[in-house]
């Protein structure tokens, strides 16, 4: 019996902590973008990260160093991969919207031993712990495999509903650019779809589902993620706009009602919008969080500078409403920085 006891007490002591997985695909241009996003995870977040960073093989010496050097934190591991396609359609992938964006509807496949994987592009930006969209999951119910934010909020600006040529999820369709996985499922689940009455697995759909709407698709992988969740709505789990809160939301009058009562939690700078002049409330927080270190005053310290930053932008349509750019931020660093050090 004593034995028993001790044995339990030692596998209990021992009991490794969750790590939440977050994946991320990079070509191109995107290395400082992307750490500025992995930055963003590792600042706010409470439980251990694994990075699963895709990128072409001229960034992994560059990737290596930076995360190397972010060691210290003791928060995260990380795993290189190159970006890679199923050998037989490989050159039809990589030309799909952007080159490699496709790679991330092939993450259920290459990473098997993953159960639940959070994928974002590579502008996004964590405005509040990575735990709180990864809590999600468990909020799943017994059909859903996936959860995204919708495109739009407004459908008269909405871009599936007036121009799509092919199915797609719901009012508005989905965006794909942050998207929490429960890859178990995926790769358990035959899904229904339009080119046999056979319902088929994620390894078996993506090609055929290519092949058919190649040309009629205009953002590559989203699309078929759309086609596939029209055909398999049970399956989606919808979180609200706040969570991949784009410039659509506020480039046009305010349209994320969400984020107005509550801020934004994850920041998506699609269009270049982080490196071009025009949506400077975006470009923004995008560069106080580039700038900021992992030390607990410089944490603190952005945020005054970047509150005068955003008063600036009150000439556009988003920075009319600038307060809900740190609402959420501010309330971020508060709850992880104002404790006594002795509490952290």
């Amino acid at each position: 019996m004593f034995e028993v006891q001790i044995l339990l007490r030692y596998s209990v002591k021992r009991q490794p902590v969750e790590e939440m997985h977050l994946a991320v695909v990079a070509c191109g241009e995107r290395l400082e973008e992307t750490m500025t996003m992995l930055k963003s995870a590792l600042i706010f977040s409470i439980k251990p990260l694994r990075f699963h960073v895709f990128a072409e093989d001229q960034l992994h010496d560059s990737f290596k160093v930076r995360l190397d050097s972010w060691s210290f934190l003791q928060t995260f591991n990380y795993t290189l991969y190159p970006i890679t396609f199923p050998s037989e359609n490989a050159a039809e992938w990589k030309k799909l919207f952007k080159p490699c964006a496709s790679q991330r509807l092939f993450l259920p496949l290459i990473l098997k031993e993953v159960d639940s994987l959070l994928y974002v592009d590579t502008d996004i930006l964590f405005l509040r712990p990575v735990d709180d969209i990864w809590s999600l999951l468990k909020k799943f119910n017994s059909t859903q495999i996936a959860a995204m934010a919708p495109e739009h909020e407004e459908p008269r600006i909405g871009w599936y509903n007036r121009f799509a040529r092919h199915p797609y999820y719901g009012k508005t369709g989905v965006n794909s650019g942050v998207m929490l996985m429960n890859m178990t499922r995926m790769r358990r689940k035959y899904f229904k779809n339009d080119m046999t009455t056979v319902r088929l697995q994620w390894g078996d759909i993506l090609m055929p589902l290519l092949k058919k709407y190649k040309l009629n698709i205009t953002w590559g992988d989203q699309d078929l993620l759309n086609i596939m969740f029209f055909h398999n709505p049970e399956s989606l789990f919808v979180f609200p706009c706040q969570w991949n809160y784009r410039p659509d939301h506020c480039i046009y009058g305010s349209n994320c009602q969400e984020a107005e009562e509550e801020g934004i939690f994850i920041l998506h700078g699609n269009r270049g919008v982080y490196h071009d002049d025009k949506q400077p409330a975006f470009r923004a927080v995008y560069e106080a969080l580039r700038n900021c270190s992992f030390e607990d005053d410089n944490v603190y310290s952005l945020l005054k500078p970047l509150e005068l930053e955003l008063q600036k932008t009150v000439h556009t349509y988003c920075g009319k409403i600038y307060k809900i750019f740190i609402k959420q931020l501010t309330r971020s660093v508060r709850d992880r920085y104002d404790r006594p050090p002795k509490e952290r």
